[in-house]
């Protein structure tokens, strides 16, 4: 087992209905096309939706995981080879907000992965509940998912600045999906940075921008990775441009990112 293999993240957003799960599963399939191995892990504990992007349903989950003594990689689903999931489920509520004997045998299981993948990416749940801030802190990286909407990007501040005094979290690479135009995209990423240099004197780090496409819809409804549904349309093109610039910005970042622990403890986070 090589750990420095593996770059951990967690994909994040201050509201629901930003697209996060959708850019998880498209970036990490955009990562396995560039020869990457990727593991996506669905944290959405309440209202779980990776299994349903991909139309499949898993004999185990997140709840097998953490309810019994099977291991994470008895409840991996492969979607190919080298690009695994890890499912959650729904509706059950002791796992929207874990304790702290759950969060204990999670961070124990999923550590028996680092080594396994290039990348681990949680889809963490929308907002600023213990549970979503106390996985994002474990992760070597953050993502956060932004739109242009005003509502998206007031809600990502406050998530950003609750990592930022209770957990000393001061790195964020920043998404905006569904924008217009690269134009429209670059305004909403200089107003969240604005705020945050501002107030709580953090930079925050461009990774890029997502046209809006209605091609998503429908690879939605055809429960296919839009790259494999339309792997020429503007979003996708997108998407791949992200996991190029997310591959550079952890070389470039190697050093820092490697005296990090690939998942740390949730009691030291």
């Amino acid at each position: 087992m090589n750990e420095n293999k593996t770059l951990s993240l967690s994909i994040m957003s201050g509201k629901g209905g930003v697209g996060k799960t959708n850019i998880v599963l498209n970036l990490g399939y955009a990562l396995h096309q560039a020869n990457m191995t990727a593991m996506l892990m669905d944290c959405d504990l309440g209202l779980a939706n990776l299994d349903v992007l991909l139309g499949i349903s898993p004999e185990r989950n997140l709840h097998d995981l953490l309810q019994t003594g099977v291991d994470a990689e008895d409840v991996l689903v492969s979607i190919e080879d080298g690009f695994d999931m890890l499912p959650a489920t729904s509706g059950v509520p002791e796992l929207v907000e874990m304790d702290e004997d759950m969060q204990d045998i999670l961070f124990r299981k999923l550590l028996t992965l680092a080594g396994e993948y290039d990348y681990i990416m949680l889809d963490l749940g929308a907002g600023i509940s213990h549970t979503v801030l106390s996985l994002a802190a474990i992760t070597q990286l953050r993502i956060v998912v932004v739109t242009p909407e005003p509502t998206s990007l007031t809600d990502s501040y406050a998530m950003i600045k609750v990592l930022a005094t209770q957990h000393g979290i001061k790195d964020f690479l920043i998404i905006v999906n569904q924008a217009t135009s690269a134009k429209e995209a670059k305004i909403t990423f200089e107003r969240l940075a604005a705020a945050c240099r501002n107030f709580l004197n953090i930079e925050l780090s461009n990774l890029g921008f997502i046209h809006q496409d209605s091609t998503l819809i429908e690879s939605v409804r055809r429960q296919t990775p839009l790259l494999k549904f339309a792997p020429d349309c503007k979003a996708s093109k997108d998407i791949k441009g992200l996991a190029q610039k997310l591959m550079r910005y952890r070389q470039d970042n190697s050093e820092k990112i490697a005296n990090r622990p690939i998942l740390k403890d949730f009691f030291s986070a």
